[in-house]
Parts: C-alpha cells; structure tokens; sequence
C-alpha cells in the first residue's frame, strides 16, 4: 500500500549528510584492510592467517564495545556520544599509520574496533530521533551509501596512495578527512536529547539487561545477527574467488570494486525511497529471493569472461543492499526511545559478532590447495547462505508485524 513520505528538511538534509559521510570513514577504514591484504603481509612479514587475524581484531573488539557501551547509551546527549567514540576512531586510525610491527597494528585496529564499532549503532538512533518512520527508508538508503562510496572513492584512492607512499598512507587519508568531519559535527549537529526526557531510575546494568531480554528486541537480535552472518560468509574470499577462480586480473580487481560501488550508489537510494512508499518487508523479501538465486549463481561459477564477472557482481550487490535498508529501517522502530541507545548498541555488537564468526565459518569450508589454486567449496557457502537467508526472512516477517502492531 502506498504511504505518505514527509519530505526533509533543510536541517534534516544536513545531518543526513553529516551521518553518511561519518559512515562512509568507519566503513572505509573497515573495508581498506583487505584490498592492502598483499601489501601488508610482505611489508610485515605476515602469514595469511595473522593477516586474519588483525582483521578480524577490529570486528570482535568493536562487537565488545558495542555491549560494553550498550548500558549509558541512553544516558548523554547522542551527539556528544557520536564525538566521543568518532575522536576515539580517529586516534586509532592516526596510530594504524603509525604501527611498524604486527603487534602494533593488531592494537591499533583493537583500538579503532573499540570506538568505530559503536559509531553506526549512536547514527541509528540519531536517525530514528530526529526522522519518522516514514522518512527512514529513504535515511538508510542515502546513510548506507558509504558502503558504495567507500568502494567507488575510497578504496581505489587509498591503493593509489599506498602505491606512491606505502601501506600507512590510506589511514593517514581517513584520519584526516574523519577530524574534518568531527570538526563540522561538533559545530553543525544539534544536541540530540528527547531521550533524556524519559525519566529512568534502573542502573546502567539492568538497564542493558531489559534491553535484552524483552521478547521484540530478541527477536530483532536474533533477525539482524543472521543476516550479518549471510553478509559476511562471501566477503573474505571474494577477491580470491574473482582471481583463483573466475580469472580475474589484479589490474580488473579495483575496476569490478568500482563498477559495483556505482551500483550500490544507484541502487540504494532507489530502493530507500521504494521502502518508505511499499511495505518495508516485501522489499526485504523480494531482495533476499533474489540474493539467495544470485549466490547459487556467482559461487558456482568457473573461468568466465571480466563483464559478465561484473555484471553478476552488480546484480548480486542489488540483492544485498537492497535487504539492508528495510531491514534496518524496520529494525530501528521496534525499541522504545528510553530504550533505543542501548537496543541500537547491542544490536551492533552482535552484528560485528556475527561476522566475525561468519567469516571463521567461511574459513572452515573453504579450501586452497595452493596460494594459486581454484578455491573450493565456496559453493557449499553460497548453499549455507541461501539457508541462513530462509530463517532471515522468517525472522523479519515476525519483526515487521511487531513493528505494525506497535
């Protein structure tokens, strides 16, 4: 049924911008590790497997700080929640630049974990505060575009730095354009503060405890839990299954990482305001179908020609992206506002979890023979993903109907 959309206004245009760019800096610092992969582990010396590990530091330690930070999310201002833990993701991307050592960089990216993991869970409450649910589609669709913009801009710039300096030099870029950004939040963003108003007498930890055991907010855990693993049982291999095994050049790499940026910068928008106009699951539901085919296609490819390798590619980021934003834009008005700081951080934890644990399943079902060898069984992931997608959509039709009933 088509809906009412309200439009924006001039203000709420400003923080729409200030939250995606903010996005755009922790996803790309996030995102830059594994395009660095090769460059990394000869410049320290690293295995596959410590490489792994450093990345994997950042995802398990912002999980932690997203529950350790879940009991006074509640209780400050959310903007001087997002300038406290956005400086933080600063100072530990300034000392990723700095690290010389694998020890060095494995705290560093603990460090960035820390704060950069509890930054998208503070923007979502913030955009539930200060948009209706009718606007949030559209809200998630243009604060999610950091994702391709980080793919479209940001990883190839920050290759092309690291190929005229070295491997520190993207973290110097995102650090650099982050403190802009902290800079114009601290002067532009209005105290966010509705929150405080609701009077609240429980400890910071019962307060985290009723946040998590209320029945819809499990429920909602355990839908966006699922499908951050989904999201991130393809991802690590991604790049090695587009060489290995479809014969993807090194030179064609950042071209198809670009080419599918574009397309989740299209596609994201449209599929935002699509979601404030229709019902939000049947959007969710349409995209997971077609995620789901799209998986079984892709994982089961062999050697197949570079445009058809990127035209699957962009109709496989359409099913992705396009599950996202209904989801995230359903998942966001299932707790109540005393309870949202605290709902939106745990919520963030458990996805960083999730795909920590996601990307050490992929680990167990993927085979290499040889560091140049054809992966194998990365089929069985997509097989594993389209179930794990089936409960999602489950999951989400029950979240949906809270969402309506509330």
């Amino acid at each position: 049924m088509k809906q009412n959309t309200p439009s924006f206004t001039g203000y709420q245009k400003l923080a729409i911008f200030l939250l995606a760019i903010t996005q755009f800096t922790v996803i790309l610092d996030f995102m830059v590790m594994s395009p660095l992969g090769d460059t990394l582990m000869k410049s320290l010396s690293l295995t596959p497997s410590a490489f792994g590990i450093a990345v994997s530091a950042y995802a398990f330690s912002a999980g932690l700080s997203g529950l350790l930070a879940a009991g006074f999310a509640d209780r400050f201002d959310r903007k001087k929640l997002l300038l406290f833990f956005y400086v933080g993701f600063i100072i530990g991307t300034v000392l990723c630049g700095l690290a010389h050592s694998y020890v060095e960089l494995v705290g560093a990216r603990i460090i960035t974990g820390l704060f950069g993991g509890v930054i998208g869970s503070i923007s979502l409450a913030i955009i539930t505060d200060i948009f209706s649910l009718q606007q949030r589609g559209r809200v998630m669709g243009f604060v999610q575009m950091g994702f391709g913009a980080s793919q479209v801009l940001g990883i190839p710039i920050g290759l092309y730095l690291a190929g005229i300096w070295s491997w520190e030099a993207p973290f110097w870029m995102i650090a650099g354009l982050a403190t802009i950004v902290a800079v114009v939040i601290l002067v532009k963003l209005e105290p966010v503060t509705a929150h405080l108003g609701v009077q609240r007498t429980d400890s910071i930890l019962k307060h985290l405890w009723k946040a998590v055991i209320k029945k819809r907010h499990r429920t909602a855990f355990t839908s966006t839990a699922l499908l951050s693993i989904g999201g991130f049982m393809m991802m690590p291999f991604a790049s090695a299954f587009a060489i290995n095994n479809l014969h993807v050049t090194n030179q064609q790499l950042p071209v198809l990482f670009m080419v599918s940026g574009v397309s989740s910068l299209l596609i994201m928008p449209l599929v935002g305001r699509l979601s404030d106009r229709i019902d939000k699951f049947k959007i969710f539901m349409v995209a997971s179908l077609w995620m789901m085919f799209m998986c079984v296609v892709y994982t089961n490819l062999s050697v197949t020609p570079f445009w058809i390798v990127v035209g699957l590619n962009v109709l496989l980021m359409m099913g992705i992206m396009s599950r996202v934003i209904p989801s995230s834009a359903l998942t966001s008005a299932v707790p109540d506002m005393e309870d949202r700081g605290a709902f939106m951080s745990v919520n963030a934890s458990l996805q960083q979890i999730a795909g920590g644990v996601a990307a050490t399943v992929s680990g167990l079902i993927v085979v290499q023979k040889t560091s140049v060898s054809p992966l194998e069984n990365y089929n069985i992931v997509g097989y594993v993903l389209v179930f794990i997608s089936l409960i999602s959509i489950a999951l989400m039709y029950r979240v949906s109907k809270l969402v309506k009933r509330t």
